[in-house]
């Protein structure tokens, strides 16, 4: 005799890129513009480079190790209680004014609904775990740092960089360690940027939110939504 199984429906996911996404700001980018504002960089040489690698992940061809190594230097440097003093005002003084309602509003959509919340993106844990944290998301998959014997980041990557095909690979390590497949969960997954095509298109639900015109075009194109979060209500 067969006995029938009971049918679980998929779990809801709700993931979210963050910067130009949740954010109308690059967070990673800001940073180095803030470092340098403080006094930690040299202003020409690390607005060049900044600039430069900024262009670079614009159109798709960014090293994220080099970048990374160069975004976490200053921080690296100056050590971790320096680092966190100047990340907290960071956060007061350009992270908070930038959160806008709406972007709240919309995380909040999701967690009242009973979806599990992430973000996920691409700029390293040190500089958005505060930011997830301001949009009361506990789940963050970003780049994670390796770190040295004293427990300080070494200007490395840890394991695989949550950047373009990395953020398939990182989602399918989260469900996996929360013992769930593809198949288990329906996602829906907002994002600015055609470097997030690839985990784009394996979500059920993608939402070009704020989208920069490639990602736009092919949005219109295939008939995804279209959210400009930042000039329309949710």
């Amino acid at each position: 005799m067969t006995v029938a199984t009971a049918f679980v429906p998929p779990r809801r996911l709700a993931l979210f890129d963050l910067d130009h996404t949740l954010l109308p700001l690059d967070s990673d980018y800001s940073w180095g513009v803030f470092t340098t504002d403080i006094g930690w960089t040299d202003p020409d040489t690390f607005r060049q480079r900044n600039d430069e690698f900024y262009a670079h992940y614009q159109a798709g061809t960014l090293d994220i190790h080099d970048y990374v190594r160069f975004a976490t230097e200053a921080a690296r440097l100056h050590g971790p209680e320096q680092a966190a003093a100047a990340h907290a005002r960071f956060m007061r003084e350009v992270i908070v004014p930038q959160i806008q309602p709406q972007a709240q509003a919309l995380v909040r959509q999701h967690q009242d609904a009973g979806d599990a919340v992430l973000i996920v993106t691409a700029t390293n844990e040190f500089v958005t775990r505060p930011i997830a944290d301001a949009f009361g998301v506990s789940e963050l998959i970003a780049v994670e740092l390796a770190r040295d014997a004293s427990g300080w980041i070494t200007g490395d990557i840890a394991g695989t960089p949550s950047f373009r095909e990395g953020k398939v690979t990182r989602v399918a390590q989260w469900l996996a360690a929360h013992q769930l497949d593809w198949q288990d969960v329906e996602i829906t997954f907002y994002s600015d940027s055609d470097n997030d095509l690839p985990l784009l298109e394996r979500a059920q639900h993608p939402v070009a939110t704020n989208p920069n015109a490639r990602l736009r075009a092919l949005a219109q194109e295939r008939g995804w939504r279209i959210l400009d979060l930042f000039s329309s209500p949710v």
